[in-house]
């Protein structure tokens, strides 16, 4: 009934992932799994060659450093899928709003920004942090619509993937994959945050200059569709609201020494969004250009300072 498919960068944690998938998922499965140890291979290659090879209706797209901690979890994900045919993708962490100003899933920099939904045991293995337990379930849902969710763990329909297959000639990397995949079954499909699944995720992103990148790849290419609001929770002070998140993105940008030449692209190529216009884009490219290098206040979790 669910085909998992993982990009295997480290043998140990694919065989614990193997057994903790085999004792807890309760229904036919397989895995298919793929040595990517070298990392030659972009994480959007190697789910698309995995989708290729599944024999069943659903696929789990999941990291090897995870343990699923809900018995039978599979039977829930085809519960969800039969009970509710417009889904089409389902993660386990995810936001309400996805804005225009760069960002992962969840828009750390903009006012009245729509929920953050997720249930997800969450270590922090780079940053000797505790685990925590982020659940956020503010409408008390069994599962709640998204404009996005988190990578770590996907789950959608095979039909769904072979509409909207990973984007390969893009994202050659290991970043932005989550966020190009959900928009581009957004198009037509649900998305969703199950909150009947829990796993625990032993390490949390990492949020470099190559998160960067293909971050920004992400944003040019959906830009024309950019903002995406799911909880219907911005109303006409969207573009005062997207413009002052963009600022502080900006100054960001600038702490960390990107260049404003980089910069003035990332604006520009945001110009298709039906929010932004010319008259903006000229504005965000005058302030850009009178911001001076401040020190960086560091957040817990930021996905803008990398």
């Amino acid at each position: 009934m669910i085909s998992v498919i993982i990009c295997s960068a480290k043998e140990q944690d694919l065989v614990k992932a193997k057994e903790n998938i085999s004792q807890t998922i309760g229904v036919a499965h397989e895995v298919i799994a793929f040595d990517n140890s070298d990392g030659k291979k972009g994480i959007c290659e190697v789910y698309n060659a995995g989708g290729k090879l599944a024999k069943f209706d659903i696929l789990c797209f999941m990291h090897e450093d995870i343990e699923m901690i809900t018995p039978e979890w599979g039977k829930q994900m085809v519960s969800l899928f039969a009970d509710n045919p417009n889904i089409g993708l389902a993660g386990v962490a995810g936001g309400g709003y996805k804005s225009i100003t760069p960002s992962g899933w969840y828009n750390y920099d903009i006012e009245n920004n729509g929920g953050a939904y997720s249930n997800i045991l969450q270590g922090y293995k780079r940053d000797g942090l505790p685990e925590t337990h982020d659940y956020n379930n503010p409408n008390n849902e069994s599962f709640s619509k998204v404009a996005c969710v988190d990578g770590c763990w996907l789950c959608a329909r095979k039909t769904v993937w072979q509409e909207f297959p990973f984007d390969e000639l893009l994202l050659k990397k290991f970043h932005g994959y989550d966020l190009d995949f959900s928009l581009s079954v957004n198009l037509k499909y649900d998305v969703v945050v199950t909150f009947e699944v829990l796993l625990r995720h032993f390490s949390e992103g990492n949020y470099d200059h190559k998160w960067f990148e293909e971050m920004l790849k992400v944003h040019e290419k959906w830009s024309y569709y950019l903002p995406v609001d799911a909880d219907k929770v911005i109303k006409g002070d969207l573009a005062f609201n997207e413009k002052r998140a963009f600022r502080r993105f900006l100054q960001n940008c600038v702490n960390e020494g990107i260049s404003r030449l980089t910069l003035i692209r990332v604006i520009w190529n945001a110009k298709p969004s039906r929010f932004m216009g010319l008259n903006m884009v000229l504005k965000l490219c005058f302030a850009l250009l009178k911001m001076e290098k401040k020190t960086p206040v560091p957040r817990i979790n930021d996905q803008l300072l990398y």
